[in-house]
């Protein structure tokens, strides 16, 4: 049942409650009208204490489409954040006009903070380096529609692995399939810390490589998750500056790879991965965005206890 719960991190979920949402998110995809004007009368609060384009219009989306309406903020300077507000204070007072609360912040563990004062289900929009569970929900829905399966494959991840979020997500939700293996490419200063690696995947016997070369892996995977180095994330400019630029794929670089290999990104890119991939067929990016509005329709429907065709969504 996901009637009131929270989700702040991809472990609250089980594989088969996540497998339940990918497929009622394809049913949704497939079917114009299934769940239409089934949240009416409901409120959804975004509250966006960092920016967010793809995050926070899927979710604007997603409730719309369902039929319901939304409200909140999408930066801290128009909150009352900025007259010094708790969050938990923040949280309360949202919880008491809205249905569901959908939050992201910079700060490690704000969602779990959040959760514990909200009167309604809190859904985390990535919270700091930590976790960003609708967008594993994304990831692992857009493997499932390209691959046909999520199990035994070679998932590679490049770029910013040290503060990535959606990465350190993934990672931890692909180590519950059976059959995975997982490559890792990135800067020494950029490598995926211990905790995911000797940690989660360790205890899960998952089997794992790092490297810094792209070029010398890209042949044997079945799934590259790129990401872009993060600005916001350094204290020194001049770090940033010089890593931002480590890998860049292009179609040289995609020459390499399988025939049927995926490229995802969690976007916004810069410019790891070139214009000219866009028209590869490999390229799956953008698909992934939109699959992200599908996945949380099902997941605000699930959360909100709609009932639908067959009876309870959750």
């Amino acid at each position: 049942m996901l009637k009131g719960r929270h989700l702040v991190e991809p472990g609250d979920l089980s594989l088969g409650e996540m497998e339940g949402l990918f497929t009622l998110a394809e049913k949704i995809e497939t079917e114009d009208d299934y769940l239409r004007e089934s949240c009416r009368g409901k409120l959804l609060a975004a509250l966006f204490f960092e920016p967010s384009t793809r995050t926070r219009l899927s979710f604007e989306a997603a409730m719309m489409r369902l039929g319901g309406s939304c409200l909140g903020f999408a930066e801290p300077g128009s909150s009352s954040a900025v007259k010094g507000e708790s969050l938990a204070d923040t949280v309360r007072m949202a919880s008491s006009y809205a249905d569901v609360i959908v939050m992201r912040s910079p700060k490690e563990g704000a969602a779990l903070l959040a959760s514990r004062y909200s009167a309604v289900p809190v859904i985390n929009a990535g919270d700091g380096g930590h976790h960003h569970p609708t967008q594993t929900l994304t990831d692992l829905l857009t493997i499932r529609r390209l691959r046909r399966s999520i199990g035994g494959l070679n998932v590679g991840f490049c770029g910013d692995l040290k503060f990535g979020r959606t990465v350190h997500s993934l990672a931890k939700a692909l180590s519950r399939y059976p059959d995975m293996r997982m490559v890792f490419i990135s800067p020494e200063e950029l490598r995926i810390p211990d905790y995911i690696g000797g940690g989660i995947l360790g205890k899960a016997g998952v089997p794992y490589t790092e490297t810094g070369d792209l070029e010398k892996v890209i042949g044997g995977l079945d799934v590259l998750y790129m990401t872009r180095v993060q600005r916001e994330r350094f204290f020194n400019e001049e770090d940033y500056i010089r890593l931002k630029d480590s890998y860049i794929l292009n179609t040289e670089k995609m020459a390499l790879a399988k025939k049927d290999m995926i490229v995802l990104h969690p976007l916004p890119r810069v410019n790891e991965i070139a214009v000219e991939v866009d028209d590869d067929p490999r390229a799956a990016y953008f698909k992934q965005a939109k699959y992200g509005m599908f996945v949380r329709m099902a997941l605000l429907a699930s959360v909100l206890g709609i009932t639908g065709v067959g009876g309870s969504l959750c």
